[in-house]
């Protein structure tokens, strides 16, 4: 299975990053820093949550009613006349479920790194979350998910699948660099260079966005 990076590197994550670009009157290049960080986070942290079966339950159930995939037929309607109010109000609500009270705290952490404020970093994660949740509900739909093991499985797969090496091991590091079980502490932490045990995260962030 190819990864959620591999994903944003295709045609089709070249028209969700020009089109989220777009409606956030934000350069493209910047964008897709945004994404290439925010996409694995929110997967990682969406993982957690079915990690219980009431969070899987949620999650299936979501995927299999209103985000089954449909948003992605018609990107281009989506973004043609500016991104409906309802979708946006659909992001804020799928991001405060997924990142509860750390949100704030991982906006800011990606507007760190990737040179944007923070409140530009939360209109572009708007836009991302409904996007992000029809992709998974077109591959659950795919693959047939209907149980906790199957979307966590269908997530876990996601989130390996990155290439090269480097992401993978990223991503590995940061779910619990502070063993308190909070990847998005964690994230935030190394974005914002605040964690000083494993060193060779922080090069590795840079390494994402061609830094030093």
């Amino acid at each position: 299975m190819s990864g959620i990076l591999d994903l944003l590197n295709s045609d089709l994550g070249k028209t969700i990053i020009s089109g989220v670009a777009g409606q956030t009157n934000q350069p493209q290049n910047k964008t897709q820093d945004v994404l290439t960080m925010a996409l694995p986070v929110l997967m990682q942290a969406m993982k957690r949550n079915a990690s219980t079966p009431q969070g899987a339950e949620g999650l299936l159930g979501a995927l299999s009613g209103k985000h089954d995939g449909s948003i992605l037929d018609n990107l281009g309607g989506l973004f043609g006349g500016g991104v409906d109010n309802n979708v946006l109000d659909d992001g804020s609500k799928i991001l405060g479920h997924v990142l509860g009270n750390k949100q704030q705290n991982v906006t800011n952490a990606l507007g760190a790194k990737s040179g944007m404020d923070a409140s530009s970093v939360a209109q572009i994660l708007k836009v991302a979350a409904p996007i992000l949740m029809g992709l998974l509900g077109k591959q659950s739909r795919q693959q047939n998910v209907t149980n906790q093991s199957g979307i966590e499985g269908l997530l876990g797969g996601l989130l390996r699948g990155n290439s090269p090496q480097q992401e993978q091991s990223f991503l590995e590091s940061i779910l619990d660099a502070d063993g308190d079980g909070s990847v998005i502490d964690d994230v935030a932490g190394m974005v914002l260079g605040g964690n000083k045990k494993k060193g060779g995260l922080g090069g590795l962030l840079g390494g994402l966005f061609g830094g030093k």
